[in-house]
């Protein structure tokens, strides 16, 4: 695509100031013959307010690269820093939410919601006031009561983003949550979660092996590569630049929109 380099989004080469930092990062399982290497030499940088879209084919290391940042994975070689000071393990700066909603079904939609709160020890009466303006922020208020297993596929995943954003990370990692909804839920629920972007400035993680998912959702797509994992794109979403407000059926109708798919669907197929 003509222009993708120039609108590549620069990393930076230090650690300090807002944001996640993470530089050469590499991941290899096993030693010696058996070795495999995952991850090479990744370096990206995140602020907030970004919504950043991982593509790529299976086994490019886009899920190990969560659990990095996350901290559920020890990089081999590299570091990451969340503004400025060294992260290396599960925190409450950084969010993340699944495939699978994993709320807890003996808690109610509320509870759920609160529980991330209460293992911090946030008093009550500041714990009911989060939980109100999530609940009403993901459109969950009449929902407050109800038990997992009473609630649809697409309210499940937002009270899960609800619950990971209760706890006010600095990133929200979210590993193909749509993935299991049908489709009329799905877009149901990237409208919901653009909305919500714009309204918390949160910096959005996602991975998805979507195309048209990238781009309604993204202000920023990444394209990585298997053999080891790495980055071999980078740059601004030129359909929603500065315009985060249009519809998704405005974003689709512009000619851009089918030359950039195109693009970004011959850029994932490494065959």
């Amino acid at each position: 695509m003509s222009g993708a380099a120039a609108a590549a989004v620069p990393v930076t080469s230090s650690g300090s100031g807002k944001g996640i930092l993470l530089e050469g990062i590499g991941l290899t399982y096993g030693r010696g013959a058996d070795a495999r290497q995952v991850l090479q030499e990744v370096d990206l940088q995140l602020t907030p307010g970004e919504f950043v879209v991982v593509l790529g084919p299976s086994g490019c290391g886009k899920t190990s690269l969560l659990n990095i940042i996350a901290g559920y994975l020890k990089p081999s070689q590299g570091s990451i820093a969340i503004n400025g000071k060294r992260h290396t393990r599960p925190d409450s700066e950084v969010g993340v939410v699944f495939q699978q909603a994993n709320l807890f079904p003996w808690l109610t939609l509320a509870r759920n919601i609160e529980f991330g709160l209460r293992m911090k020890n946030q008093p009550k009466a500041e714990r009911r006031e989060r939980v109100a303006y999530f609940l009403e922020l993901m459109g969950l208020t009449a929902s407050a009561r109800l038990y997992p297993h009473q609630l649809s596929g697409g309210m499940k995943q937002r009270a899960a983003i609800a619950r990971t954003l209760a706890a006010e990370p600095e990133i929200v990692l979210l590993d193909e949550p749509f993935s299991a909804l049908d489709a009329l839920t799905r877009e149901n629920m990237q409208i919901h979660l653009r909305e919500i972007w714009r309204k918390t400035g949160k910096c959005m993680f996602f991975i998805t092996h979507d195309v048209d998912e990238a781009l309604l959702l993204s202000s920023r797509l990444i394209v990585m590569h298997p053999g080891p994992g790495r980055i071999v794109e980078d740059f601004a979403n030129p359909l929603t630049e500065g315009s985060i407000s249009r519809s998704f059926n405005d974003i689709r109708s512009g000619g851009e929109y089918s030359s950039l798919r195109e693009y970004l669907v011959s850029r994932m197929d490494v065959q």
